[in-house]
């Protein structure tokens, strides 16, 4: 878990994708498996750069859960050269 810094009770990570079609396509991703773990991180997107944030909400901070979906998001960046 490298790329993700803790800030309080919230994992932040930024991703840098080649361009920008590629950053949707990595978002697009993250929406697929996050939906199967129904567990949804906050993205900013700014041109080819991701902003995440993964929180339990309903458990006030950061969970086993995240760690996992912070695992599944390393994964779909590498897989894009981000």
């Amino acid at each position: 878990m490298s790329e993700w810094t803790r800030e309080g009770e919230v994992l932040r990570r930024t991703v840098t994708a080649p361009d920008f079609p590629t950053a949707i396509r990595i978002v697009d991703e993250i929406a697929v498996e996050a939906e199967k773990m129904n567990h949804h991180p906050d993205i900013d997107i700014r041109w080819r750069t991701l902003h995440l944030a993964l929180t339990t909400h309903d458990k006030g901070g950061i969970t086993e859960l995240d760690h996992q979906l912070a695992a599944v998001i390393d994964g779909i960046a590498a897989k894009h050269g981000a």
